[in-house]
């Protein structure tokens, strides 16, 4: 993937991998830190994917870019997002990867003004480079949603991709990063807790490695969905990809806030 168009920013990458971080989903017990874990900007290059686009494999590098229409008219009524936007997107991820089977079971919607009101449902970008699932949290979380289910379905192949989108286009605002996976080694993920008041789950922090090679999607419109492969059962492929919002110093000063979705679903592939 040669591509010497990029641009050089800061991404937030976990300092010391030698302990797990720990974040609390709910106010903590006294004396007790919300979030431990010390996290330092590493300037790198983020090439443009979109001169690598036909090239970019799920399989191979975690993520690919995909023309998608939808016929969602507000983002913002979960209600319609969930019975209109669900089954598109498994449609979509059904598709691109051949699964016989696509679960959508969640979503979050992300835009800094709108969260910082305090509007329901509504989030900021996250620019803590991150993956969603870890080696144990990806079967579990199986478990968790299809728990009648699980006993077989774990039995095969099975995959979590992250299907992001803007609600708005063009996207200049704080873009979505990501990591070609096959840059990636199994030592740069630290394991990071997350506390529940019913439950305790993990995804990764990551720590810095030279050899990572980041790229995004300039100018990202509603109409194109990239795809990101947060969890693979089959260690033969590319198992975790990870991923930050970053601050574009191309941007113009005057970007829209970046609005954008997505929405997580589980890929259940038939046996080879």
């Amino acid at each position: 993937m040669e591509n010497t168009n990029h641009v050089e920013a800061a991404l937030n990458y976990l300092v010391d991998g030698s302990e797990s971080p720990t974040t609390y989903l709910y106010l903590p017990p006294p004396g007790t830190a919300a979030r431990t874990g010390r996290y330092q900007k590493y300037t790198v290059p983020i090439y443009d994917g979109r001169a690598a686009k036909e090239r970019l494999s799920l399989d191979k590098h975690g993520v690919t870019l995909a023309p998608h229409q939808t016929s969602v008219g507000d983002f913002y009524d979960a209600n319609q997002v969930r019975s209109v936007y669900y089954p598109e997107v498994e449609r979509l991820v059904k598709e691109v990867t051949g699964a016989t089977r696509v679960l959508v079971f969640d979503h979050n919607v992300r835009c800094r003004p709108r969260a910082k009101q305090g509007e329901p449902g509504v989030q900021e970008p996250v620019k803590v480079v991150h993956n969603d699932y870890t080696l144990k949290s990806g079967p579990q979380r199986v478990r968790d949603l299809l728990p009648a289910e699980a006993g077989e379905l774990l039995k095969n192949r099975f995959a979590f991709i992250n299907v992001w989108r803007p609600i708005k286009g063009p996207v200049q605002d704080t873009p979505l990063a990501v990591c070609d996976a096959s840059s990636m080694s199994q030592q740069d993920f630290v394991k990071h807790n997350l506390i529940y008041r019913d439950r305790m789950g993990e995804v990764y922090s990551v720590t810095f490695n030279p050899k990572h090679r980041w790229f995004y999607f300039p100018m990202m419109q509603q109409n194109e969905a990239m795809l990101i492969k947060c969890y693979d059962s089959d260690p033969a492929r590319v198992r975790f990809t990870a991923h930050t919002a970053f601050e574009d110093p191309t941007s113009p000063p005057d970007a829209a806030p970046r609005e954008s979705i997505e929405a997580r679903t589980i890929a259940f592939f038939a046996p080879e």
